[in-house]
């Protein structure tokens, strides 16, 4: 199979767009048109990695960790970056990362978490900022429907899980065509009058540039008229963090042990503010930026990972606090990823690492 037609599909399930600045998301070594007998899923992408690539006869490793965030200026082996991009690239094996956009969408990494929590209906807990657009646009009558067929290919119409949703106000648009244009309709130097109508569509800020060419390409128009309106509406599907409400309240310490058992960790937290746990809020990975998120939602505990010494005594008394490893908390999202391209492909050969990438040991 071709890698870009993987790529394809992971980047609609978790548009790079939707990454932090700070990340490396996307294709890291390699090119898209290479073919390849299967996909290695890890949570890392080391040496071992490679190696176990190397080996199954792998030609391409999706991790979720980017091995490269920041600018490589040498390539002579000092480190294990530089090591990991030697080997991959003398091995003809592509690396592709699927991080923080991941971590950014309802039915991401935070939603296995709440899934092994018992958490069925969840939501997400700091909504990303200026996500959602609304796109206008002024064509015919007759291209209406054309026009917004197209859009809702290209990812427009899309409010929380409804999908194909517009708004249409007719009316009358005028136009003079002068010399040099090619009107659909219309006589150069007569100013004309059509029925139009106005369609409007909410779209995510990721498929603006889609929608865009979608609609330029259906509509009949040399210049479509259309603008594009920054909206008040929360984007409910996108951002950092999930919270949710168990099926029913347990006890703190309960709690504490289903986590223990589910995560396989040691667990530093804080004392809790009541004796049972209903609302749950988690952030796989270093969520510490999302305490007052969580503090908003009147969360029982904060489910994450990171915490520094100090920051422990931000739970304030408003919450408890778990912090069970980075690592740990994202271990499952090895899986996810796995599941997902099964299901995407289900003849395609998908193998989970048998590296256990954790660099931190316990005693």
């Amino acid at each position: 199979m071709r890698i870009g037609e993987i790529i394809t599909a992971l980047e609609e399930w978790a548009p790079p767009a939707l990454q932090e600045s700070y990340d490396n998301s996307g294709l890291i070594v390699g090119n898209s048109d290479w073919e390849t007998q299967g996909v290695l899923v890890a949570l890392d992408c080391l040496e071992s990695v490679v190696d176990e690539a190397i080996e199954k006869k792998v030609q391409f490793i999706v991790a979720h960790h980017p091995i490269v965030f920041s600018g490589l200026k040498r390539f002579n082996g000092h480190t294990y970056i530089e090591r990991v991009i030697m080997k991959a690239i003398k091995h003809n094996i592509a690396i592709y990362a699927i991080h923080t956009n991941l971590d950014n969408v309802l039915w991401g990494v935070n939603a296995k978490i709440m899934s092994l929590l018992g958490v069925t209906d969840h939501k997400v807990l700091s909504p990303m900022p200026d996500a959602l657009y609304k796109f206008q646009v002024y064509v015919p009558v007759m291209n209406r429907d054309a026009l917004a067929a197209a859009v809702f290919a290209a990812g427009g119409g899309k409010v929380s899980a409804y999908e194909e949703c517009s708004f249409t106000t007719s009316g009358k648009g005028t136009f003079k065509p002068t010399e040099g244009t090619n009107p659909v309709v219309g006589d150069i130097g007569v100013r004309e009058e059509v029925e139009e109508v106005k369609l409007e569509f909410i779209v995510p800020n990721f498929a603006k540039s889609a929608v865009e060419h979608a609609a330029r390409k259906a509509h009949p128009y040399e210049e479509m008229a259309f603008e594009w309106i920054n909206t008040a509406n929360k984007a409910t599907d996108y951002g950092a963090g999930a919270y949710g409400e168990l099926p029913q309240p347990i006890s703190f310490e309960a709690f504490l042990k289903q986590v223990k058992t589910t995560f396989s960790t040691t667990i530093k937290y804080t004392k809790p503010t009541s004796e049972n746990v209903r609302t749950v809020a988690v952030c796989g990975g270093s969520g510490s930026f999302l305490l007052g998120a969580a503090k908003a939602v009147k969360a029982d505990v904060f489910l994450t990972a990171d915490y520094k010494y100090h920051q422990f005594f931000d739970a304030d008394g408003s919450l408890a606090i778990l912090d069970v490893g980075h690592f740990e908390s994202e271990q499952f999202t090895i899986g996810l990823i796995a599941e997902f391209i099964e299901k995407k492909f289900p003849k395609f050969a998908v193998l989970t690492t048998e590296v256990n990438t954790n660099p931190i040991q316990y005693y």
